[in-house]
Order: C-alpha cells, then structure tokens, then sequence
C-alpha cells in the first residue's frame, strides 16, 4: 500500500511550486507542429524501408511504362515488327524457337525475342506494362468512385435508402466474380464492337475496365458505410445541417472527405488486385489479345504454343514482372494502411 509523503514533503513542494517563475515569465517552449494526415502518413512512410523501397519499385514500373515507346525505340524496335528469318529464328530443329544469340538479352534485342514470330521483348513488355497498368488503374478509379459514393449515401441516409444498397452490396459480394467476369467479358465486348470503344485495342481494355470496376465496389461500399455510420452524427455534421446546408453538399465536402484514408487504403490494395485480374483474364484468352501487348497476353502467348517448355525465358520475363509489380504493390498498401491508421504511434 502507498503511503501519504511526510509533511515536510508536502512543504518543499509547495515552496518549490511557488518559487517558480510564473507561466507569463517562464521561457517560451517551441510548439508541435501541426501536420495534416496526408503529412504525418508521409512522415511515417518515410520512416519505413520497406515502405520506401516498395514505392520506389512502384515509381520504376510506372515511369517504364509510361517511357516504353521512348525506350523501345532507343533499342530500336518495336512490339509490333515480327522478324522470321532463318538469322533469328530456328527452322530446323524446333522451328520458331529463337537462335541462341536471340533468345536471351542482347545488344540488338534487350531481352531476346519471343518464339514464333520474332517480336522484341522488351518492346512487348514495355507497351504491355501500359496496358496492363491502366486497366488496373482505370478499373480502381471506377470501382472507388462508385464503391465511395454509394458507400457513403448508404451511411448517410439510412432507412430504407441504406436497406436497399445493403442489399444490393450483399448480392454483389455473393456472386462468384471469376467465374461472373469470364461470362459477362466477352458479351460486353460483342455488345462495344459497333462503338467508339470497340475500335482496335480500345475494345478488350474497355470492356475489362468496365467489368472490373462495375464489380469491385462492393466491399469498399460496405467499409464507407461503416464510417459514414458514425460521421453523421459528429458536430461538425450537425453544423454543417444547422448552416442549412443540403444533403450533398454534407455528403461530398463534409462526409466523404473524412473517409478519404480508408479510400486511399483500399485503392492501393485493389490496384494490384486487379493487375492480377487483367493477367489472369488475359491468361485465359478473354482479355487483351494478340497482337496488343499486355503481361497477362504474354504470358498466355508463353503457354499457348508450349514454347515455355523450349524457352522457359519467354515466360519468365512477362511473369518476373507481374510478381515484382504486385509485390511492391501490396506493401506500398500495407505501407500505406499503416501509415494512415489512427491507432498507430505518433513519433
């Protein structure tokens, strides 16, 4: 049991306490910064190897993609140009294999060529990796719109308004969405071919854009309408209401900024989600398809005609990349996750 301090103690203490200088004489002690949540999620991320190094590898595959054609013509080829000759291709033994100066990284062709025809490699995998990433990123844009927006009017309204999209979410997240995407994919593509999005290569990225993002809002909707539940009651919501503010000028600038970092979270992880999609779509013979280039039709070109059996390089270039683009995907979201979670530590 603690015992009360002795008198003389107590005596000192308050001699102490009134010997000190008063707080309008006291020096000044410098305040702490105020930092917004973006601000201190920086100043975590940056306090992170991992983090740091994942969205590093991040920025390198982006800046690739984004600088292929430039890159690709300073190897000087391109993804399209197919080059059969006896010089490059083998046609005695295993014809359509690469010869043993082509198959692998050289001066000539950065990363040999691919079976079959010829194309240049690294051409392919550079313009692949623009249409791999902007579907992903185009699907993500489209099913966090979708996924916040009616997230957050479900939260916000209630009732039977919140009734109905819940609902809704539930049969969404019960469908089984490979098997629904495979179905629906080549459906929308024949239903797009007569219009301006059916025009060339437009048509499998649009249609893979349009089902991918219809179909991913769902869980990101039920995650907004969890926050929105206890936003709407805060002051500053009623203040908002007590201004005579209307209900989509409280729902887009007083409710859906405030659930902007679990948006951003969910975006990062969705993002390589559906690089993963697009491959695996692709894979299969539904997405993207020759001659377009992409990852995921890379790698299917590499199965199709067994030619990873005879050149395990043409599969491995195409798949080394999606693994390395997932990866510093999923830990630049674990970064940001982390960064962003309010219970975390404050250095």
């Amino acid at each position: 049991m603690n015992r009360a301090p002795p008198l003389t103690q107590l005596q000192s203490t308050v001699e102490a306490t009134a010997a000190s200088p008063s707080p309008s004489t006291s020096p000044i002690r410098p305040t702490a910064e105020a930092r917004s949540l973006l601000a201190t999620a920086w100043l975590r991320i940056r306090r992170s190897k991992i983090a740091l190094l994942s969205l590093g590898v991040v920025v390198a595959i982006v800046l690739f993609a984004i600088l292929g054609p430039l890159l690709s013509a300073m190897s000087g080829n391109d993804p399209f140009t197919s080059n059969t000759s006896p010089e490059v291709l083998d046609d005695l033994q295993t014809p359509g294999l690469p010869l043993p100066g082509y198959m692998y990284p050289s001066a000539s062709h950065w990363l040999g060529v691919e079976p079959g025809l010829g194309r240049d490699l690294f051409a392919r995998l550079a313009y692949g990796g623009q249409v791999s990433l902007t579907i992903a990123l185009l699907s993500t844009a489209v099913s966090v719109v979708l996924g916040t927006v009616i997230g957050a009017a479900a939260g916000y309204f209630g009732g039977k308004t919140d009734a109905i999209i819940s609902r809704i979410m539930d049969l969404f997240l019960a469908f089984p969405h490979l098997l629904l995407v495979l179905s629906l994919t080549p459906i929308l593509q024949s239903r797009l071919r007569d219009t301006p999005l059916g025009q060339g290569s437009f048509l499998p990225m649009a249609s893979l854009v349009m089902i991918l993002g219809f179909f991913g809002w769902a869980y990101l909707a039920r995650i907004v309408r969890g926050q929105v539940l206890s936003l709407r009651e805060r002051e500053f919501v009623e203040a908002a209401r007590s201004f005579g503010a209307s209900h989509l000028s409280v729902l887009f600038r007083q409710i859906i900024p405030n659930v902007m970092g679990v948006v951003l979270v969910y975006a990062t992880m969705l993002i390589p989600t559906n690089i993963s999609a697009e491959a695996a779509l692709s894979f299969l013979g539904v997405g993207v398809k020759d001659p377009t280039p992409s990852w995921g039709q890379m790698l299917n070109a590499a199965q199709s005609g067994n030619w990873y059996l005879s050149d395990p390089w043409f599969l491995a270039v195409p798949g080394a990349m999606l693994i390395v683009t997932v990866l510093a995907f999923n830990l630049l979201g674990d970064a940001v996750r982390d960064a962003l979670d309010p219970k975390a530590s404050r250095h």
